[in-house]
């Protein structure tokens, strides 16, 4: 029996590609830059537009959210970021409509909400990570996530304007990569939960 081929589009971490090969999926990354997950036989280095008709059976994408997320808005007269907006907004969207037929799209919560709302919105600390980040995610022929494990939501600081912020983020402020990596605890439940569903052994809720 042919493996169940898996697409993890926009990552170059390899975090969610890695949760799923352990579990015996064919799983690949893709992403324009090079991995940093210790696994270059697995990545597809390259535009994920140009894979989308390999033959997956799933899709799980995380398009940047540098020009999709709220907390861009502030940049918004800088010459060439609507632009640049309009053009993160048209990705998402060809991700979406690919022929894949089963897809999760992983964002912050942004401007795509404001047009097109998430099957679900999750929380690290929802899968035993001590941490707060509101995650949206579109969903096509999947189940939503049980969560796993909630724990604590981590520590929080105050910025000097007032705002309160998760103190995670406002460490990894300037570590692009580190504030968009996926936390281990939610690759894990998409692996297993999500592999259990392709495989047709996905307990069915109460």
């Amino acid at each position: 029996m042919d493996k169940i081929k898996i697409l993890i589009a926009c990552e170059e971490s390899q975090t969610v590609c890695i949760a799923f090969r352990k579990l015996g999926f064919e799983a690949f990354s893709c992403d324009i830059m090079p991995c940093s997950g210790g696994h270059p036989e697995w990545h597809i280095q390259d535009d994920a537009l140009k894979h989308l008709n390999d033959g997956w059976d799933l899709m799980i994408a995380f398009p940047p959210c540098t020009y999709l997320t709220n907390t861009g808005n502030r940049w918004r007269k800088i010459p060439g970021r609507n632009e640049k907006s309009i053009e993160a907004y048209k990705f998402f969207f060809k991700l979406w409509n690919c022929n894949i037929p089963k897809i999760c799209i992983e964002n912050p919560v942004g401007t795509v909400n404001h047009y097109f709302q998430p099957a679900q919105i999750i929380q690290p600390w929802m899968f035993g990570e001590k941490f707060q980040k509101r995650t949206c995610l579109w969903l096509f022929n999947l189940p939503e996530l049980i969560p796993t494990n909630i724990v604590d939501k981590g520590e929080f600081i105050y910025a000097k304007n007032g705002k309160r912020m998760p103190k995670w983020y406002s460490d990894a402020r300037w570590d692009k990569k580190k504030r968009s990596k996926t936390f281990p605890g939610i690759a894990e439940a998409m692996a297993k939960q999500w592999g259990d569903y392709l495989n047709g052994t996905m307990p069915k809720k109460n």
